[in-house]
């Protein structure tokens, strides 16, 4: 599945700020910080990252509800196994 032009700049947005965020959470546990504060950012990665499936998840039905052309579209065994790979 393609994910449009218009759908892939904020997923690489959003990955991009989670890679920050982790990259950061990984300093606070090197750096030995509070417990809440590293589970708090954890939490913000874990948000971030589950924005960037669902969008892509999201345009890839898009995509398959309009331009059933390249493949047969997806069944909907297929698209809840896609949103539960989120959950």
């Amino acid at each position: 599945m393609q994910v449009d032009e218009e759908s892939v700049r904020p997923v690489l947005n959003r990955l991009r700020r989670a890679q920050g965020q982790l990259a950061a959470v990984i300093s606070m546990v090197e750096s030995g910080r509070d417990c809440k504060d590293v589970v708090t950012q954890l939490a913000a990665v874990s948000r971030a990252l589950d924005r960037a499936g669902f969008k892509i998840v999201a345009s890839g039905m898009r995509q398959c509800l309009a331009d059933g052309t390249e493949a047969p579209p997806m069944t909907q065994e297929e698209l809840e196994k896609l949103f539960l790979a989120l959950a």
